[in-house]
């Protein structure tokens, strides 16, 4: 089955013409993710985040970010889709939460991003 969201379908297209240009492979990568079915889709708890980071770091979620266990430290999350409680809890400990666009035209080259699945 074809994606039918429009906004969805543009940022796929985007990340893979971001990858050719930059010679950046994350983001296709990333693309790959998205376009797969919504049955497939990534959720990731802020907790299992937590664990594989550290202070600083800039994470990509090819999904939605749900608000199940702590976090402590301040990092960078972009992703498809935050929960309430996973934006608050990211927030109020120093963090950011932004859209993979927002992520894809800060860093361009996608340098120094992990990718959490």
């Amino acid at each position: 089955m074809k994606k039918t969201n429009p906004q969805l379908i543009e940022l796929v297209k985007a990340l893979k013409k971001a990858s050719r240009k930059n010679r950046a492979p994350i983001w296709s990568a990333i693309s790959y993710s998205l376009a797969n079915s919504r049955k497939h889709m990534v959720q990731v708890n802020v907790g299992r985040i937590a664990r594989v980071t550290k202070v600083g770091d800039t994470v990509a979620v090819p999904g939605k970010v749900l608000g199940s266990g702590r976090i402590n430290h301040k990092i960078t999350i972009a992703a498809l889709g935050f929960s309430s409680t996973a934006l608050k809890r990211i927030t109020s400990a120093g963090g950011r939460c932004i859209t993979i666009r927002k992520l894809l035209e800060e860093n361009p080259r996608g340098s120094n991003v992990k990718i959490i699945r």
